[in-house]
């Protein structure tokens, strides 16, 4: 491309301009209406949309571990034990499932479930000599 003059080389961004733009509304062809085809406008919409993003990121992280516990102390109930006593059980039995694992195994495996509650309940034989002697 030639220029005549200063100004007009100037203003000339070339293809770097058209594919920065492109990549921000390729983010933002869902939207309807200007956030969808005014640049400014949907830059704003797209940099918030991002944000959200990664913050619902780490809150579904929360939301799911909030529900396995749930589900694990529903399960610990109907075998009348508390959910700590549980956990500390397995730990002591070395059962190392973790809470994803333990919850599906409360709500599609109850007999399995049922299983871990009761060696939950037992006490290995290195802690059966130790609490005897308190």
């Amino acid at each position: 491309m030639v220029f005549t003059s200063v100004v007009n080389f100037v203003r000339a961004r070339g293809p770097d301009e058209f594919w920065r733009k492109r990549k921000i509304f390729k983010l933002a062809a869902h939207y309807m209406g200007r956030p969808r085809n005014c640049y400014g406008i949907t830059i704003r919409s797209v940099h918030r949309a991002l944000a959200y993003a990664t913050k619902g990121r780490a809150l579904k992280k929360l939301d799911m571990r909030e529900l396995w516990t749930q589900r694990i102390n529903a399960g610990c109930e109907q075998h009348g034990l508390q959910y700590p006593a549980f956990q500390d059980g397995l730990y002591r039995n070395d059962v190392l499932l973790n809470k994803k694992v333990l919850a599906d195994l409360a709500i599609w495996e109850p007999r399995t479930f049922e299983a871990l509650a009761r060696i939950s309940e037992q006490f290995p034989e290195e802690d059966q000599g130790s609490s005897t002697k308190k």
